[in-house]
């Protein structure tokens, strides 16, 4: 988020947390007169649940009274268990370009190496037609190939056939991200 100039941050976190909250409270400092933070919520028992997190979107829900006290339009969500140096500016171009509720961050991996991460299938303007999580089913995993008109629009080309894998990178809008959430879904991709 950093390198997005983003600096109004949320860490969600549950396991075995000490080592990453030294690492963020000694290294990430903004400005005081910024308005910028890196906020570390641990999940936490309250009334409403006494369990640990059970997925991206049980998080998210469980946090968002915290959220909700910030303006904000946008809310970029990434998936904690990757390490990365990424420009998300470009990402939320495309979103607010697009005019999307939601986009998701995409990769293409071919189809021998699909096994164990959320697939969809995009039309031609690369809306989503379909999301299926963990797909074990060969037909399943054959009908979310990428078209050959958007495999010559990659840049990287492949011999093998490929699917759109997604990365755990979201940006919503606020409204549809409640929307979202307002269901007992524990995941984003489900």
């Amino acid at each position: 988020c950093i390198n997005s100039e983003i600096n109004r941050i949320f860490l969600l976190t549950q396991f075995q947390t000490a080592s990453l909250h030294r690492h963020v409270q000694g290294t990430y400092h903004f400005d005081p007169f910024g308005g910028g933070f890196v906020d570390i919520m641990s999940a936490e028992q309250t009334e409403k649940s006494v369990d640990w997190y059970q997925g991206t979107a049980d998080a998210v829900r469980r946090n968002l009274v915290h959220f909700r006290s910030f303006e904000h339009d946008l809310v970029l969500i990434l998936s904690g268990d990757q390490l990365y140096r990424m420009d998300f500016r470009e990402i939320i171009a495309q979103h607010v370009a697009t005019k999307a509720d939601v986009t998701i961050a995409a990769i293409p991996f071919p189809v021998s190496k699909v096994e164990g991460l959320g697939l969809m299938q995009v039309n031609d303007d690369l809306t989503i037609a379909r999301f299926v999580e963990k797909p074990k089913d060969p037909a399943v995993i054959a009908g979310l190939t990428l078209s050959p008109a958007l495999e010559a629009t990659l840049k990287t080309p492949s011999s093998e056939p490929r699917c759109l894998a997604s990365m755990g990178i979201y940006v919503f809008n606020r409204a549809a991200l409640a929307e979202a959430l307002d269901n007992s879904m524990t995941d984003f991709g489900k």
